[in-house]
Parts: C-alpha cells; structure tokens; sequence
C-alpha cells in the first residue's frame, strides 16, 4: 500500500488519476466524476490544520460562446497594467506580454515553467488573449487551449496552490478561468470557490471588487450562493473603505437583487457621496448597477441624469440605450434626460442607421415618451427612403407611431402611403399575426388600406388567428377593436369590408373600477337626476359617469349634434394613459375620446394624478373647469352673446344651479322666505326643483343676458 506524508501529497495523486479537461461545447465526450469528501492536511507553512473537500456529481468542461464570455473591463484593465511592473523583475512576463493568444501563453510555459507566482498571470493573460478575437476566432482558439497538453498541467498547479496564492491571485484566477469558459462544476473551480470562501476576511477592497465582478454572472450553486451571501455580510462592515467609483459598482451589481432592501440602500448611499468623482462612464454604469439591484435610487439616478443630460454628446449609442433600458427597468422616468438624447440624435440624425433609430424609439416608447422632432425626422427619412424597410422595422415603426399617436399634420398623408406600399409588398408572405397587428396599428392611425384587410378578413386567415391558444385573449380583442374602428370610423371600404364577421368573439369584462370621488365631484356639481355613473359602452369603453343636458328646444333644435352635444362623458385617465411629461393621450386613450365624439358624448377627461394631491373643494372646482370651461368661478357673470348657442346653454345651466343652490340654502336656514311651491321640501329637491325651473325658463328666452336676480339681506 502506498504511503503519503501528507494529505497534499494525497490531493495531488488524485488529481494525476484523472483526465481533467473535457469539452461538450464541441461535441465531446462528457466524462462523470464522482468524488467522495476528502479530508486532507495542509502544511504548517499554510498554518492551518485541516480542510474538507467537495463532492461533485458531474464534472464537464466546456467553452463558452461569445455571448457568454462577459468582458469585465475593470478586472481585465487592471491585471493588464500589472505586467510591465513585473516585466524588469522576470524575463517571464516580458514573453507573457507578447503572447496573442491562449496557446501562445502555453507554449510559453515549455520555455519558462510557470511557478507558483505566474499562475494568475497565465490565466489572465489567456483571457485577455482571447477578447480581442472575433467570435469564430476564440471559439477555435478556446478549443486548442483546452486541448493542449499544458493546459492541465496549469489547471493543476492552480489547484495545489491555491491555498498559498494571495487572495489578489485567487481572486483573478477565478474570474480568467470562469470567463475562459472553464465549467462551473469543475474541480478547478470548485476549489477556487471554497479556498475564497475561508480566506474572504483576508480580502482588501480591490481583491472583493474583482471577486464581485466574477460571482455576478456565476450560476447558481451551494458554493457560489454561500460566497454571494458571505460577501453580502462583509459589505456591510467594509462600504465605508470603498473609495472607488468602479470598485463601489462592482459590489452593487454583485449583490443582486435578492439581498436586503438595507444594504441596496447603503451601498447607494455611498454611490451618492462620491457622484462628485463620477466620470461620464461612470454614471452609466450606474444606471445599470441599480438595475442589477433592482434599487430605484431617486437622489442617485437624478444626479446621474443630470450629468449624462449635460454630456450627452460624450456618449455612444450603446450607453444611451442601455441608460434608457434600465430606466424602463427601474420605472425611472426623467424629461431632461428623455428630451437631451432625444434632441442630440435628431441633430445628428443622419449618423443613425434605421436600425439604432428604431431601438431607440421603441424603447421611448416603453418608456412613454414621446420625442417628437426625433419622430418628425424619421418619418421624413420614411417618406424619402421607404425601400430600406425591413417587414421587422416596418412593424416596429407602425407599432411606435400609433402607440405614441404622433401627429404628422401635413405629412401624415404622405407617410401612411408610404408604408402601406411597403406593407402591400410584404402582403404575399406576412403571417397571419403580423397582418393583424399591422391592421390595427394602421387602424389607430385611423387608415384603413383595402388591400391589407381584404386579406386579414378572409376566412382562411380568421381560422389561422383564433387558432392560436396563447395569443388568443390579444387577438380577440384586436379583432373586436378592428370591428369598432370599421363601424365607428366608417371608412369608405365595399361593403363586405365594413365590419368583422360574426366570430362569437368573447372579450374580456372591463376590470377597472369607477372613481367615487370624481363621481361624488360631479354629483355635486349637477345633481344626482342628471347624472349616469358606471356606464359601458360598446363593451370596452367604460365611463365613470355621463351627464344628461335638458332636452333640445327650438332654438337649438337645428344645431348639429357636434355643436349642442347632450350627453357629457366624464371618466378618469391614469398617468399611463398619456405620454409623460405632457398631457398627449396615447393610443388607447385616443381611440377611446374618438369614439365616444362618434357615439354622440362630449368626452372630459380627468387626469387621475392631478386629483389626488387636492382637497375636496380643488377637486370640485377642477372639475367644473374640465366639464364647463366656459364657466367663469367667482362673481356675478354675464354670459356674452358672441359664444355658439351650445357653449351658452352649458354655461348657463351651470350658472344658474349655483345661484339656484345658494338660494335655496338661504332658504333652508330660514334668511329668506320659501315661494308656497317649496315648502315642505329638503334642500336637495328644492334646489333640483329650482334648477330645473329657471333652466327651461332661459332656453325658451331669445336672448341671453342673465344677472343675479336675488337679492340675499346683509
């Protein structure tokens, strides 16, 4: 039997046993290890005792793609500026340094055997190596590193000392070999994670920040899970030393978004005290280190913003999207910002392909912004080059012109020729989906192409449609939507075209809830006999509460229904509902104001966000404004002959139920004395009464010149 003085002498026989390197990304044989826990002694060198191994049901080592093989620039940078520092001290490094590719740095090691200094830098130079290759080219490279001989033999020593690197070391052999594309589950790796582990007291700020950079992107294991939760711990007592911006990000991106709400909110907090050392780089990253935790930092982000709005032009267009995806990310919103990149790429528009415009709008959209001279100059580029489309971009354009409702004015005719051309080309291989979703974008920009809807309206392309189980809610409801916009916008199609056919469609009941205090509001206002709450129209278009104005007489008879609308809707519009920073409804509230004036209601819409930060008499007094706005608050009025017979009928109708009710209050409390026909009456009833009274008494009067005919005592 042999015999091993020490438990290091054990490990390292085990590890000869073994082939360490196999590579499944190239189709190569998986090889299982199965390995009992070990416990082995280490050295009094090592000062310590002993140690536990790690069982390991499969071990696979495999490269990753490119997109897999994350550039940390800061690890990397780092390590790189190391090296002419220790160039005069060993002719090692200075072959190291020259080296361009993974097996360059191997074939190096037959010259200049590596010791137990040179392995962090041999593994962070084969990582440095090989970014700066194309996908295909690291891709073959990464395949003849692993199978060179050398490779494990460094993989080896790695293993053995890693208990006597220093914890700087440690921490960037992690990192080199993860992003190599070593497999998590190796024996390699797994060994760098427990050394880490028990020495992670041992760690300085830079050696945590490298260490962070590496465990964010690691899946999840019992190893890496207990070092994310052990380096949650130590950063608790370790973010007052941190006095790099880079280092401090680093740490945020690495905690997740799993960890406490408390130390998210310290480590933004120590972001905040060095935003004066931020660089422009700098308050990008730091927009997605937030987003990594998942911590929406209002005094953080708004600094930021304010940097990045001031030096916009100092930025790439990959930084500016990513700063506008985590802002959709953390619910961020903020004008400045939103109007400062919009503006800087209209003004060097022609630098932008369709392609980066494109992904900018959509996300402005998601954002629920609406950049409108940005608009205004991509739909001139359209009009001018509409071939360049792609059926993708043409989707995409559809899709943010009338989620936005952006107002072309004059060029709108233009513009919709111009992509239902491109639309009508792509007709013969356009799935049934996209034809619908083409169709009814089309339709909220109020156009209707014969051609387009010819084609969707086919039997044929219906049963495709309802076919489809998981997008079956979206495509009833597009469909029950297209059958409104052809019975209500009425466009000039044949008559097989002018509505949906019969499907037996089942749309979704309407699950938003009337608004009380608006509808409490206006009762005040008009009364309760006037007033309809909780009105559903067309099954889709619910309205808080509808006011009914006195029956037409005949004056007012031979005025148009546009001019003497009779019937009010008033309903409530949540922040969502209109582009930010302005009050420009967006698509579904467009829709939902064109229809109801189609249906014969004066829509008044009532921006929720405006309501809840008033009182009950502002609410009041808001409201008044939304549903009359002829109607002046304070004194005693006299409503001028010159405004069209509808405004006046409305105003006066206000007017005299405010007189009406002030008198009748009077009356209740006895300062004046009741007419025979309100006695015995409350105060509601008499002031309908009045109300009513005096309203037909002045839409039978030939002219209008109404004053306070009451006169209260002092």
């Amino acid at each position: 039997m042999s015999m091993y003085k020490s438990g290091l002498d054990m490990l390292r026989c085990a590890l000869r046993s073994t082939s360490l390197w196999k590579c499944d990304s190239f189709i190569l044989t998986q090889t299982s290890l199965c390995y009992k826990s070990r416990s082995f002694a280490v050295s009094s060198q090592l000062e310590r005792k002993s140690t536990q191994g790690h069982t390991l049901k499969q071990a696979r080592y495999y490269c990753q793609s490119a997109e897999d093989v994350q550039i940390k620039q800061t690890a990397a940078s780092t390590e790189t500026n190391e090296l002419p520092d220790k160039v005069e001290k060993a002719p090692f490094y200075t072959h190291l340094q020259n080296c361009l590719c993974p097996t360059d740095v191997l074939d190096t090691l037959k010259k200049f055997p590596a010791s137990q200094q040179h392995v962090s830098s041999i593994f962070s130079r084969m990582w440095e190596s090989s970014k700066r290759m194309t996908d295909e080219q690291r891709r073959c490279e990464l395949q003849l590193m692993f199978e060179h001989p050398l490779f494990e033999q460094v993989c080896e020593r790695a293993m053995t000392e890693a208990w006597r690197m220093r914890s700087e070391d440690l921490a960037y052999s992690l990192l080199a070999s993860v992003n190599l594309g070593v497999s998590q589950n190796t024996r390699l790796v797994q060994t760098l994670l427990r050394v880490v582990q028990e020495r992670l007291n041992q760690f300085d700020i830079r050696s945590l920040s490298v260490l962070a950079s590496c465990i964010r992107e690691m899946e999840n294991s019992r190893n890496v899970q207990a070092l994310r939760e052990a380096l949650r711990l130590l950063l608790k007592d370790r973010i007052p030393e941190i006095q790099s911006v880079v280092f401090l990000q680093s740490m945020m991106r690495a905690v997740g978004k799993n960890s406490p709400i408390l130390l998210k909110k310290q480590l933004a907090t120590k972001a905040l005290s060095l935003a004066d050392e931020f660089s422009p780089p700098n308050t990008q990253y730091m927009f997605s280190s937030l987003a990594a935790m998942g911590l929406n930092f209002k005094p953080l982000l708004d600094v930021c913003s304010k940097k990045i709005a001031e030096n916009v032009h100092e930025f790439p267009f990959g930084r500016l999207l990513s700063v506008l995806k985590s802002c959709h990310e953390l619910h961020y919103r903020n004008y400045t910002l939103f109007s400062s990149i919009s503006e800087y790429v209209a003004n060097t528009f022609d630098m932008w392909s369709n392609k980066q415009v494109i992904l900018l709008l959509v996300t402005f959209e998601n954002l629920s912004f609406r950049p409108v001279i940005l608009l205004d100059a991509f739909a001139e580029r359209i009009i001018q080059r509409s071939n360049s489309l792609t059926l993708k971009d043409l989707l995409s354009v559809l899709k943010i012109f009338s989620l936005l409702n952006h107002d072309l004015k004059e060029k709108k005719t233009e513009f919709l020729a111009s992509v239902t051309m491109v639309l009508e080309s792509y007709l013969p291989k356009l799935p049934p989906t996209d034809l619908l979703k083409a169709v009814h974008y089309l339709g909220l920009l109020e156009h209707f192409p014969r051609a387009p809807l010819e084609k969707l309206l086919q039997k044929d392309t219906l049963d495709q449609l309802l076919q489809k189980a998981k997008q079956l809610d979206k495509i009833q409801r597009w469909l029950h939507t297209l059958d409104l916009f052809l019975r209500l916008d009425k466009p000039r199609l044949p008559p097989s075209l002018t509505s949906v056919p019969e499907l037996h469609i089942t749309v979704p009941a309407h699950e938003v809830k009337v608004n009380q205090e608006v509808l409490s509001a206006v009762r005040s206002i008009v009364g309760t006999d006037a007033l309809q709450d909780n009105v559903l129209e067309q099954s889709i278009y619910l309205i808080d509460c509808v006011i009914t104005l006195p029956h037409q007489t005949e004056e007012t008879s031979a005025l148009s229904a546009e001019e003497c609308a009779r019937r009010i809707a008033v309903f409530c519009a949540p922040p969502t509902s209109f582009c930010f920073g302005t009050t420009h409804p967006r698509a579904s509230l467009a829709i939902k104001l064109r229809h109801l004036e189609k249906l014969g209601y004066k829509p008044v819409v009532v921006p929720v966000l405006e309501l809840n930060s008033k009182t009950e008499e502002e609410k009041i007094e808001l409201l008044q404004k939304l549903i009359f706005p002829a109607q002046e608050p304070t004194g005693t009025q006299e409503i001028p002959n010159n405004r069209p017979k509808a405004e006046r009928l409305m105003a006066m109708w206000i007017f005299w139920n405010n007189v009406t009710c002030g008198c009748v209050s009077l009356i209740v409390e006895e300062k004046v004395e009741a007419p025979d026909w309100l006695k015995g009456r409350n105060a509601e009833d008499s002031a309908h009464a009045v109300s009513i009274g005096i309203v037909y008494t002045v839409c039978d009067m030939k002219r209008v010149n109404l004053m306070v005919f009451v006169q209260c005592p002092n």
